[in-house]
Formats: structure tokens, C-alpha cells, sequence
């Protein structure tokens, strides 16, 4: 078989077993490849005379584009030619900074084609953060929003400018592509394990690690994603993600067109659940991914007055708490399916369309994905960090940290890849997620999931969000404190405070008791993930003492009596 045939051979095994995990999980073989580029071997054959839309961007004002399969594929041939014309070769790196506009595709595309790595950023990025991507990931071509040029204009280093949307000075103008013939011919070959994709992480707890993906890790080994969230030909799919970060490559690029599916996007300036409730009723929205912060600004709203033809809902980035889960079902009908993965992987674990799913379980592992939990000593066990086997390694993995053999080594080590997760699993193969290894700690001796107890705060009425930390205890070494933002309206108070823990402690277990609270706005990384520890180490440094705002923080023992 041809490497296209290998591809669609893996792919249609997966839609034909879409509802019937035990057989496409026992018989799913991962196609052997040699040489592959995804772009021209799968995604210019399936785009041959196919007017179906690929993508479709709506703006806030209501105008759209719709870009035909063929049409893209055209498209993105035209950019592949106009960019060697600039100097791009395979291999060499390529920074992309762009918003959700249809440009963004073409280049993907373009630059699969020509062999070239990506290293997609998101616009949030500036200063240090930014010269930091450049160097560390050995940048040789910019492509950015022309809105953005000012941030590159004192950078150090030489590199190719290209701007979307504007001709700032010094830069040249993407729509020149316009004039070049859609026309390339591709250069040598490409071997599926040539990198494609660098990705920075988003630095929850340290430096943002450089991910290097291959041309197979993402675009095949996110069969896997496809195959969870349910995707087929004729879907619409809309996953609200910002560019610049792994989940928009999950499932804003490879995993709906995987599937032959329509990409959607709507662009707003502020994010409004009304308007987006609206779009996917106008649009026919039928599957949907999203973070768990739009999802428990969604449950504000009435659900139920809205009737969408959604079939598939997915939540990512995050483990998404019941409550949320069960308001959205009672309104709608469907269950959200939560699932894992990361950027250094596709979708390892998930709970794919129909079958059973246990509430607070993220899943059971899919198609491609063999995965142990490892105790302390590196032995199987019910809890432990979540681990794939290397032998062989699953197809969905990246290739290594860039720059970093030490790194890269320990997470590979011991014949397993270490994802530095903390997870349980049942007697049924379901998993269950405990937290990041470095947020789980421990109180009076006792192992404390601060994913678990942010579970039970985010039900209480008035909690928007909330982050568990350790905080310094003379008595149990450590208590948990929750740092919450309430929502909107709702201002921090004693009777709040109170309310909170005695909703907490009528639903814990006495030795996972919050003891301390306060009210702040969370820390985020720029992905939009909590930064725990910052908070931790916040808390460490006053050693237990209150908060110097005494109007912000709360402790057990002031409602001794209560």
C-alpha cells in the first residue's frame, strides 16, 4: 500500500468502529510509515473536486468565509511556492503569530508542504517571553498579524518578516502570494519522522518546555483525537481555541480534517455565551470542544431556551468539574465527554460517543495508547502518574524536548513516557484524574487532590473559579487553602466565607477540609490555565500567616461557632 492508503486504511478502520470501542481499540494498528507529508499524501487527495467547506469563519459583525476543500488545497499550493520564493526551505523554522483568520490555514498547510517546522505563538506573547521562542526555537522566518510588527522591531537575530493584513516597514506583504502561481512542486522527500511542529508549553510550573513534533506524531497520531470527540465527514466543528497552542492543532486543524469535517470558527472581541449559543443554532454546529472556563460561563445562561443541533460536546485543557457536566445535560440532552492528552501527545484517554461513562472519569485509553499508572517505585499500581509504554512507542508522541537531552531522558525513562499526571483507575479500566504530581501534597499525612476539592467549591452558587494550594501548618505541616474568584455580582464577605465552608465540609471528608480561604483573582498562564504554583509558592513565602488584605482571607476557626 501506498502511504495514503496506509493513512485512510488506520482512519476508516476508526470511523467504521466509531461507536464500538472495544474492537477499535483491541484491532487498531497505527499505519506504518516511511515517507509521509500529510498535506500532499492525505489532505490534497481528499481535496480533489471536493466543494464541500473545510473552513468556515464567521466575525462578530456576521460577515463569513467559506474556503471548499479544493479550494484550500489550491490555496495553500499557491503560499507553499510564494514562501520558497522568500527563502523558506525544509527544516527551516518558521515563527507564525496569527489570530483566526483563514491566512492562518493556508500557511499550516503551506509549510507542511514544503517541509518546513512551525512554531506556532500565540498573539499574547511580547518582550522577553517572544525573543525567548525566537532563540531558543532557532527562528529563521516570521509570519505575524502586521498589527503585531512592533513587537519584533528590537529583536535580536536575522530573520525573513512577513506580514498578514498590512505592510508595516521593513516586512513584507503575505498577500503578494496572490500574484505567484498555484502551482508547487514539492522538493525531496519527506520522512515522516522529519519535525513539523515546535511547540512551547504553557508553563504551569516551570519554563515553558520546547515539544517537537514529526509529521506523523500530530497529523496521524491525532487519529486518536479524532476518534474521541466523534468526528465525521459533514460535521461542523467548532473548537474555541485561541491560535499559538497545541489544542488548536488537536482539533482546529488535524482531527476535524482528519474526518473529512467542516473546521468553524467565530471570532469575537469579548467572549459572550448568548452570541455563541446563538451562532451555533444560526451556523448548524454540530460538535463542539471547549475549555472548562467557557463551559461554566455557558451554565450561567438558560440553556435550555436554546435548541442546537449539537450531536458531540467535549471539554479539554482541563478536567471539567460534575456540575458543569450535569447542568448542560439536563438542558440539552447530551453529556459532555471529558478526555487527556497534551501537547507533548494526541488525545491518550477519553471517553469516545457512545459508550458508558462514569461520572468524574475522564476515560479509558484510545485507539494507539497503552497506558500504566506508575507508583513512586516505578511499579504498576490503582494511583499513580499516568504512563505510556515505549515499546513500541505510541505514533501520537513527540519526538523529544528540544534542547534538552536530560529532560527529554526522564520522561522517557524506565521504558515508559512519564506524563507527570496523577491519576486512579477502576476495576473497569476507567481513569479518574488526581492533578499534576507537582499540585498533589500532603495534610495531616493524608494525599490531598486539589482537582477533587475544586470539584465540590465550584457547585457552591457563588464560586466562578477556584485553585486548592498547601498552605503552612504548625500542626498537620500543611491545611488546604482555596483561593476563589467569585462570580459576577457577588462580593467577598464573612457570610460568604461562611457559606463556602459549610458547603464544603457537609461534602468532604473531615481530613480534606478547607481551612483557609481567600478571595483573588486567579493567576493564569497566558494559555488560560491557573497557575497553582505561583500560588504556592505565594503561600509558602508568608509561611502560614494571613493574607495582607485581612478583608480577603478567611480561616476556619473565625466560625468556630457557626
Amino acid at each position: 500500500m501506498t502511504p495514503t492508503q496506509r493513512f485512510l486504511h488506520a482512519r476508516d478502520f476508526l470511523l467504521q468502529h466509531r461507536l464500538d470501542y472495544e474492537t477499535a481499540y483491541r484491532d487498531y494498528r497505527a499505519p506504518q510509515l516511511e515517507d509521509f507529508n500529510w498535506a500532499l499524501d492525505y489532505f490534497d487527495q481528499m481535496a480533489r473536486d471536493n466543494h464541500a467547506p473545510a473552513l468556515w469563519v464567521v466575525e462578530e459583525d456576521g460577515s463569513e468565509q467559506k474556503i471548499s476543500f479544493a479550494d484550500m488545497a489550491a490555496r495553500s499550493c499557491q503560499v507553499a511556492e510564494y514562501l520558497r520564493l522568500c527563502g523558506v526551505n525544509r527544516g527551516d523554522r518558521v515563527l507564525l503569530m496569527l489570530p483566526n483568520r483563514v491566512e492562518l490555514w493556508e500557511i499550516m498547510l503551506a509549510a507542511i508542504k514544503l517541509g518546513a517546522v512551525l512554531v506556532p505563538t500565540t498573539m499574547l506573547v511580547s518582550g522577553a517571553d517572544l525573543q525567548d521562542r525566537l532563540e531558543r526555537g532557532r527562528v529563521r522566518h516570521v509570519i505575524a498579524q502586521a498589527s503585531e510588527a512592533h513587537k519584533f522591531a528590537h529583536m535580536p537575530g536575522s530573520f525573513t518578516r512577513i506580514a498578514v493584513g498590512g505592510k508595516p516597514e521593513g516586512w513584507r506583504a503575505f498577500d503578494d502570494c496572490r500574484d505567484v502561481l498555484s502551482v508547487f512542486v514539492p522538493q525531496g522527500e519527506t520522512r515522516a519522522t522529519d519535525p513539523l511542529l515546535l511547540y512551547f508549553t504553557s508553563g504551569t510550573t516551570a519554563k515553558p518546555k520546547l515539544v517537537l513534533h514529526s509529521h506523523q506524531s500530530y497529523p496521524v497520531g491525532h487519529l486518536s483525537t479524532m476518534y474521541w470527540i466523534g468526528l465525521q465527514a459533514g460535521d461542523v466543528h467548532w473548537n474555541i481555541s485561541s491560535p499559538g497552542w497545541a489544542k488548536h492543532a488537536w482539533s482546529c486543524f488535524f482531527a476535524p480534517w482528519n474526518a473529512g469535517a467542516t473546521i468553524f470558527v467565530y471570532n469575537y472581541e469579548r467572549f459572550s455565551s448568548k452570541a455563541a449559543l446563538d451562532t451555533i443554532v444560526r451556523c448548524g454546529v454540530t460538535s463542539l470542544c471547549a475549555p472548562p472556563t467557557v463551559w461554566r460561563m455557558m451554565i450561567q445562561e438558560d440553556l435550555g431556551a436554546w435548541k442546537p443541533p449539537l450531536r458531540e460536546l467535549v471539554g479539554a485543557g482541563e478536567p471539567l468539574n460534575p456540575e458543569v457536566i450535569e447542568q448542560v445535560e439536563q438542558a440539552w440532552g447530551i453529556r459532555i465527554r471529558d478526555g487527556f492528552g497534551q501537547s507533548e501527545s494526541t488525545a491518550q484517554i477519553g471517553n469516545p460517543p457512545g459508550q458508558p461513562i462514569k461520572p468524574g472519569s475522564m476515560g479509558r485509553p484510545l485507539p494507539g495508547y497503552r497506558v500504566t499508572l506508575l507508583d513512586i517505585d516505578g511499579q504498576p499500581a490503582g494511583e499513580g502518574e499516568i504512563s505510556l509504554g515505549l515499546d513500541p512507542a505510541p505514533l501520537g508522541l513527540m519526538l523529544c524536548y528540544e534542547g534538552d537531552e536530560e529532560k527529554t531522558a526522564n520522561a522517557m525513562r524506565a521504558g515508559h513516557y512519564h506524563t507527570g499526571d496523577t491519576a486512579t483507575v477502576d476495576g473497569d479500566g476507567y481513569y479518574f484524574y488526581v492533578g499534576r504530581n507537582d499540585d498533589v501534597f500532603k495534610s495531616s499525612d493524608y494525599r490531598i487532590s486539589p482537582f477533587e476539592l475544586e470539584s465540590v467549591l465550584i457547585e457552591h452558587d457563588d464560586v466562578l473559579e477556584a485553585a486548592i494550594v498547601p498552605s503552612p501548618d504548625p500542626l498537620r505541616l500543611s491545611v488546604p487553602k482555596a483561593f476563589i474568584t467569585l462570580r459576577q455580582g457577588v462580593a467577598p464577605s464573612g457570610e460568604v466565607a461562611a457559606s463556602i465552608f459549610a458547603f464544603a465540609r457537609a461534602r468532604l471528608a473531615p481530613y480534606k477540609r478547607i481551612r483557609r480561604i481567600e478571595f483573588r483573582e486567579l493567576p493564569k498562564t497566558i494559555s488560560g490555565k491557573i497557575r497553582r504554583v505561583e500560588l504556592r509558592r505565594e503561600e509558602a513565602g508568608r509561611g502560614g500567616a494571613p493574607a495582607p488584605d485581612a478583608g480577603l482571607e478567611y480561616r476556619e476557626e473565625d466560625f468556630a461557632g457557626s
